[in-house]
């Protein structure tokens, strides 16, 4: 795995051995990052599920100016500051090594992110109660854009009775990036 875009291009990142992580393959993080693209520059990322941090790191090299990493897995949190040294990025970043909703309140305050990108263990039904958990946190703003990464047979049609937009869903193989915002018009 490596940084496919900006100032990291082709540094290869370190990740996490055995099958409790799902890199996300170069070829669908090129897509996303090509969606994304006009999100970048000078942005607040929050990654959640952050696993190697790969997507976060991404989302540096390519303009991001700060990205927060949230990950509970001891070999991934490592493997996140690793990959934050060697690409000189520590600096832009901050890491809570924790779980996810105990850190989400630990945001609670926090200026808005500009995007944020959560890769939840599939079928669990974590994305949900994340995006609920979002409805009235200070982080979110009217502009944030949330990208979930999820398996394709991941139910999304509750999302809207939630107060989300689902703006966009791109499909792949095995997997789906749903993009949201919060719904201003509810």
């Amino acid at each position: 795995m490596r940084v496919i875009a900006g100032k990291c291009r082709s540094l290869p990142l370190k990740t996490i051995p055995g099958s409790n992580t799902r890199p996300t393959t170069d070829r669908i993080k090129e897509t996303l990052f090509n969606i994304l693209q006009p999100n970048l520059p000078d942005c607040r990322f929050l990654d959640l599920f952050a696993g190697s941090g790969a997507i976060g790191i991404e989302a540096l090299s390519r303009g991001a100016s700060f990205c927060c990493f949230v990950e509970q897995n001891k070999a991934a949190v490592s493997c996140i500051r690793d990959n934050l040294k060697f690409t000189r990025l520590e600096n832009q970043a901050v890491l809570l090594p924790m779980e996810v909703h105990a850190a989400l309140s630990k945001l609670r305050g926090e200026e808005p992110f500009d995007c944020i990108f959560m890769d939840p263990p599939y079928r669990k039904n974590l994305e949900k109660e994340v995006l609920i958990e979002f409805t009235d946190a200070s982080f979110i703003g009217e502009n944030t854009l949330i990208v979930v990464e999820a398996s394709l047979d991941t139910d999304f049609s509750w999302a809207e009775q939630a107060g989300y937009l689902i703006l966009r869903e791109k499909k792949y193989k095995t997997n789906v990036h749903v993009f949201l915002k919060r719904n201003t018009d509810s």
